[in-house]
């Protein structure tokens, strides 16, 4: 059984949260760029295989550091970084549980972190939406994906 989404539905979604600073569907994915930092940086919502995911990718090594050297200097994992959005976001963190973390250097050379979308019970455009928000959460409190740079 293949679960449909309805795209636009989720970006109207996105784009009232005035979380992003764009929010564009182009009928196979939904790309949202990050507010308020300087380089490229993008949540991304896509279903290939049946399989939704959601990411953050940027071609901005410097940026993808910044977050690995903060969360290297904490003592939270991404995981439970993602599973407090989440938890803010009211999701059910203990009927549908956060899922592992991948890290890579994708063919188009961008810096990604990903996860698959667990959809439970309910509206799948709902958990779409929650985890692409949590995902925001998650990342705009890690590194220069913070606003911090060198600069100040």
């Amino acid at each position: 059984m293949t679960t449909e989404f309805r795209l636009e539905n989720i970006a109207d979604r996105l784009r009232e949260s005035n979380a992003f600073a764009t929010v564009v569907s182009d009928g196979t994915c939904i790309r949202c760029r990050a507010r308020d930092v300087e380089s490229d940086a993008y949540y991304v919502f896509a279903v290939s295989d049946t399989r939704p995911s959601v990411r953050f990718e940027t071609p901005d090594r410097w940026l993808s550091e910044s977050v690995e050297a903060e969360l290297y200097h904490s003592s939270d994992s991404l995981e439970e970084l993602l599973e407090e959005s989440l938890d803010e976001l009211e999701w059910p963190i203990e009927r549908v549980p956060v899922t592992t973390f991948r890290h890579f250097r994708s063919d188009d050379f961008l810096y990604t972190f990903e996860n698959d979308v667990p959809i439970g019970e309910g509206d799948p455009d709902e958990a779409a939406a929650i985890w692409m928000l949590a995902y925001e959460a998650t990342f705009r409190a890690l590194g220069d994906v913070a606003g911090e740079t060198e600069d100040e």
